[in-house]
């Protein structure tokens, strides 16, 4: 028993103990940055600039623009409720218990895929500096080293996605001011075509459109997808320091930080270098470094998306886990998650993560490389759903709190209701484009499957307690000032 003790686990299977509030605004900050600043970037961008060529920057505009809608509508509902479970709960309280646990085990399951995927990347980029060591190795390494810093407690989690994401955005940052300075002052053997502005409209290579409407549309795809993670942001409110200041201030900032990443480095890349010779055998971001005449350029590279991999399992694991423990909190997980440190960490959640990446590692090597493409493709269209499943919800709340009277939001979205239709309506457009091209047919299909497993899952697996309709504690407080004097008045009663 004392050993147990001295670990500062807890096994008291419905154990209560309230998470810690240790993230700072820095830290959320930054989390959303890393999470969804990745290898998409560095390396997956180069399918996006195929699909589209030059107008690829019109489709992270537009898509970035729902991306803030859907980020505002996260932010309302977490300023009133600031619970763990986030856009889970939400959608448990506002469009029903059943869409509730599809919602949060659809993300959950999602992270877990992506942590996988990202784990056996990081034995891939180590391979590139040691090849002599057999990859089993890093993946062991990091997987274990990932657990120790989520188990410190949140805080550390939270620095080191702090300085993981600095370091990510810092490259790239560099990348685009290097990239400017070889457009202005010339100094590389870039092709003469890149021509600085004028390569994105230049004839000889289609101009703007080159392949038309369609591949504008094909795209959206990809850079959907390229912003996925954003939305833990909404999981940190349950341990942040001061979650209706801080929730408020990372998405105004956030998306269109990340927007001006992506717009910034991409159409840098493609006034170096004409769009169609960017094939995605090697980064695109390798030809700023190759036109600085910087040697090292693959060894910089491979460091920076060694700390993007390392950044997006840190974050993978800690959004599935405090997904999952707010799904045991409704009753529509197992009670052993609700498990508590003395640290304040859900340590059962953790731990899950920890084996799942372990055996999904093992089974990334052995099955079949189709298979695996077919279940990652999950995770292509859950990004899509949860998306959808916090406007819906959101649009339910608004109409909860106009049809009871409630106070008014303190984060209310901008350009109600229109804006948040157009963003519905753009997102059921994207499911609508996965569907019709060939190529990403599959992640709607096995969606499709996967949504209607957790139906069943729900309709079996499920206790009467976890199909009630969470009652989440409305902590929205409208302050009116008195005729006699400047005293405020709390409006409104918090729900119980």
């Amino acid at each position: 028993m004392d050993t147990v003790e001295n670990t500062g686990i807890d096994t008291g299977a419905t154990q209560k103990r309230p998470l810690a509030r240790a993230l700072t605004a820095r830290h959320i900050r930054f989390m959303a940055l890393g999470s969804a600043i990745g290898t998409g970037l560095f390396y997956g961008s180069s399918a996006a600039i195929q699909a589209a060529g030059p107008a690829v920057l019109l489709a992270y505009m537009i898509a970035g623009a729902a991306v803030f809608m859907v980020m505002r509508a996260l932010g309302e509902m977490t300023v009133r409720h600031p619970v763990t479970g986030s856009f889970g709960q939400f959608a448990n309280r506002y469009l029903g218990a059943r869409w509730g646990f599809i919602t949060g085990w659809t993300y959950a399951f999602e992270m877990i895929v992506v942590a996988i995927a990202d784990v056996t990347a990081f034995g891939v980029y180590m391979g590139f500096w040691y090849p002599d060591v057999a990859r089993w190795v890093w993946i062991v390494a990091v997987i274990l080293f990932i657990a120790a810093i989520n188990l410190l407690g949140v805080r550390a989690f939270g620095e080191l996605e702090f300085w993981l994401a600095l370091v990510k955005v810092t490259a790239i940052i560099a990348m685009i001011a290097g990239g400017i300075a070889i457009i202005i002052f010339g100094f590389s053997n870039q092709s003469p075509d890149a021509s600085g502005i004028g390569a994105l409209f230049n004839p000889a290579t289609g101009g703007f459109f080159p392949m038309g409407v369609e591949g504008l549309i094909a795209s959206f795809a990809i850079v959907v997808f390229a912003f996925g993670g954003i939305e833990i942001i909404g999981i940190t409110a349950g341990e942040a320091q001061d979650p209706k200041r801080v929730i408020p201030k990372a998405i105004n900032s956030v998306p269109l930080r990340i927007l001006l990443f992506y717009v910034g480095a991409l159409a840098v890349i493609m006034m170096l270098a004409p769009w169609n010779t960017i094939t995605g055998d090697a980064s695109p971001f390798v030809s700023i470094f190759d036109g600085l005449g910087i040697p090292a350029a693959p060894h910089i590279l491979n460091f920076v998306v060694i700390t993007a991999a390392l950044s997006a399992i840190n974050s993978d694991v800690f959004g599935a886990g405090r997904m999952i423990y707010g799904l045991a909190e409704q009753g529509q997980a197992p009670r052993v998650f609700l498990r508590v440190s003395r640290n304040g960490v859900p340590w059962a959640t953790v731990a899950l993560m920890v084996a799942a990446l372990a055996v999904g590692a093992w089974m990334n090597a052995v099955i079949p490389e189709d298979v695996f493409l077919v279940i990652a493709s999950i995770a292509t269209f859950a990004t899509v759903w949860v998306w959808i499943m916090i406007v819906c919800s959101h649009i339910a709340m608004k109409r909860d709190i106009a049809r009871g009277g409630r106070s008014a939001s303190e984060f209310p979205v901008p350009l109600w209701p229109y804006a948040s239709w157009a963003t519905l309506g753009f997102l059921v457009f994207v499911l609508g484009v996965l569907g019709w091209f060939e190529n990403t047919r599959v992640a709607l299909v096995v969606g499709a499957v996967w949504l209607a497993l957790l139906l069943v899952a729900y309709q079996f697996a499920v206790g009467t307690a976890g199909k009630r309709r969470a009652d989440l504690v409305d902590e929205t407080r409208a302050v009116e000032v008195q005729a006699g004097g400047p005293t405020p008045q709390v409006k409104g009663t918090p729900r119980n």
